[in-house]
C-alpha cells in the first residue's frame, strides 16, 4: 500500500509529515534538499544593510543581505544580531530581517565579526 501511494506522489503522511516531492522521502531526511541547502549563495562579499517599511503597515525593519553563509550559519547571525540589538526577527530566502530601525548597531555589530558592511538605501 504505501509504494502504492509513494507512486501516486503522496505529500502528506500522518506516520512522517510532509514529504519530499524529488525523493518520496520525508522533508526532515530529504537528501536531495540537503545538497541544494548546503550551496552557499555567491555574492560581491559585500554585506548589504538598509531600513524598509514597505508592506509591513508603515512598521521599520533593517534588513540585511548578500551574506555569504549557509542556512544554519545565517540563523545563527539572525539569532546574534537579534540578541544585539534586543528584538525580534527572522530569516527568509537568504535574508535577515530585525524588526525596527537598527542600521547603526547592526553595520557595527556585522564589522565586528570581520565582514564588508555597505549601507544601503540610503
Amino acid at each position: 500500500m504505501k509504494d502504492k501511494l509513494m507512486a501516486a506522489g503522496l505529500v502528506y503522511s500522518t506516520e512522517s509529515g510532509r514529504m519530499c516531492p524529488d525523493c518520496r522521502q520525508p522533508v526532515g531526511a530529504c537528501a536531495c534538499r540537503a545538497n541544494a541547502r548546503a550551496a552557499v549563495p555567491a555574492g560581491d562579499g559585500v554585506v548589504r544593510v538598509s531600513r524598509e517599511t514597505k508592506g509591513r503597515g508603515g512598521k521599520a525593519v533593517t534588513v540585511v543581505k548578500g551574506v555569504a553563509l549557509d542556512q544554519a550559519g545565517l540563523t545563527a547571525l539572525g539569532k546574534a544580531l537579534k540578541a544585539a540589538c534586543g528584538t525580534g526577527g527572522t530569516v527568509k530566502d537568504g535574508v535577515i530581517e530585525i524588526q525596527g530601525d537598527h542600521v547603526e548597531r547592526i553595520m557595527a555589530a556585522l564589522q565586528a565579526k570581520g565582514h564588508k558592511v555597505k549601507r544601503a538605501g540610503g
